[in-house]
């Protein structure tokens, strides 16, 4: 994400290397650069030129520390003006209330992908020990009800739906079901449209009104860019909402919207999807953005994700196999899948900092696992064990059983050897001194490199 940015913005810092020190000429080619590169990745103008102002001040009035150069002392001003544009701390979904259930309400205009958020959210919140339910109160797009439960079963979380186009009825006999059936957390959703119009405007108030909801999210699409930003100050006039969340983040190369949206509404960002996934949802957190769009990186997220999906004891078995010369394509398949939990590839490599400059993009839009999965599963069990027993004969039968070429089975098995053997001297240095444990495990890898 925001690939374009972040691309302009380097080319900026990269003016200031070999700097000696920050003056009026340099800060004012920087600045220059940074506004141009602002402007177009489609964020408010009147936010570009507070934040541009902004920068500029505070890197005049910075006295640069002797071991820290002009560029890096700037990189370290932008990255906190970013922050603080982006609302400053992380804001938690707030679900306070002494009458169960929460209700999240959701609103946004339509294909903004709000059915899809409230799926997301609804399992987000059933793994962190919630009991949610979804109420199915967009009556008027076609197939909407019928979505909501498809992903309802996907997710493994109860959708509350009425044949019949009331949504006032739909949202207050689903309240009435959450409550018989225990729910602690009431997901609405509630119907969009192509552009704004009065009547969805009024009956999203009347709903405000009837649920009284802990949460009121605008959900929008960020590809939308200053549009975006548009939308969400017309919903916020009308309906006040608490709080956006930014979805297909990961096909935004530009930012406008998570720059611009947060200084224009006054609400904060909180929550961003990140893929077509049901796991594909995250907080937002200013800070770790920032860092993502000055090409840091963001290696937290990326420890919170391993942590989160990973099986660590899997992981720890795993090494000791590697230390054995165990290491064989059953595990490799099971590293895999478990790889994929974690989420988009992209995303991943975009969490470690300069790995989305080693990776080229369109490597990344071309990965498929599938042909991977298809050719191990395609082998016997002796097979998988010992891969070096596979002749030419064996390569025939196992390309022509997974629908792939001899020369896909070749190259799998070249690069599964190379692996193996990178990854048993990585484990020999990392596990050299010291004993890792589960809790360190997953940064060390990274760490460690």
């Amino acid at each position: 994400m925001f690939e374009s940015l972040s691309d302009t913005l380097e080319g900026a810092f990269r003016k200031l290397a070999g700097q000696a020190t920050i003056n009026e000429i340099n800060i004012g080619i920087a600045m220059r650069d940074i506004k141009r590169a602002l402007l177009g990745a489609d964020v408010n103008y009147k936010v570009v030129k507070k934040l541009v102002e902004d920068i500029r001040l505070k890197s005049l009035g910075e006295d640069v520390v002797k071991s820290v150069s002009p560029a890096q002392m700037i990189v370290k001003i932008v990255s906190d003006e970013l922050t603080e544009l982006m609302g400053g701390e992380q804001k938690p979904l707030n679900l306070s209330t002494k009458n169960l259930p929460a209700v999240v309400m959701v609103a946004g205009l339509q294909g903004s992908g709000k059915t899809t958020f409230c799926a997301k959210l609804a399992k987000r919140l059933k793994k962190g020990g919630k009991n949610p339910m979804m109420v199915a109160a967009d009556v008027y797009r076609p197939a909407a009800v019928e979505q909501l439960k498809t992903l309802g079963l996907e997710v493994g979380v109860p959708v509350f739906s009425l044949d019949e186009q009331d949504a006032m009825k739909v949202a207050r006999e689903g309240l009435e079901a959450a409550r018989r059936g225990a729910h602690d957390v009431l997901i609405l959703d509630t119907a969009g449209r192509l552009q704004i119009d009065d009547r969805m405007m009024a009956e999203a108030e009347a709903l405000k009104n009837l649920m009284k909801p802990e949460e009121l999210l605008f959900v929008v699409d960020s590809m939308m860019g200053q549009e975006a930003v548009n939308t969400a100050k017309a919903f916020n006039d009308r309906l006040d909402f608490d709080g956006v969340v930014l979805t297909k983040l990961d096909g935004d190369s530009r930012g406008g919207a998570a720059l611009s949206i947060r200084q224009v509404v006054e609400k904060p960002i909180k929550f961003m999807s990140v893929g077509e996934k049901m796991d594909d949802l995250d907080q937002f957190y200013p800070d770790r953005m920032a860092q993502r769009i000055l090409g840091m990186g963001d290696i937290v997220s990326f420890v919170e994700k391993a942590q989160e999906n990973l099986d660590l004891e899997k992981t720890i078995q795993m090494q000791k196999k590697l230390m054995k010369n165990e290491f064989d394509l059953n595990d490799f398949l099971d590293q895999l899948q478990q790889l994929k939990k974690m989420g988009s590839i992209q995303g991943l490599i975009e969490m470690v900092p300069g790995l989305n400059k080693m990776v080229p993009k369109q490597d990344l839009e071309n990965l498929d696992f599938k042909p991977i999965e298809a050719i191990i599963n395609s082998m016997t069990k002796a097979e998988k064990a010992s891969p070096e027993i596979i002749n030419g004969s064996r390569r025939q039968r196992i390309a022509l059983g997974s629908g792939t070429r001899v020369q896909e089975v070749n190259m799998l098995l070249k690069q599964f050897a190379e692996m193996k053997k990178m990854m048993r001297s990585v484990s020999k240095m990392t596990q050299s001194g010291r004993k890792i444990t589960s809790q360190n495990l997953a940064l060390d890898k990274f760490l460690k490199r």
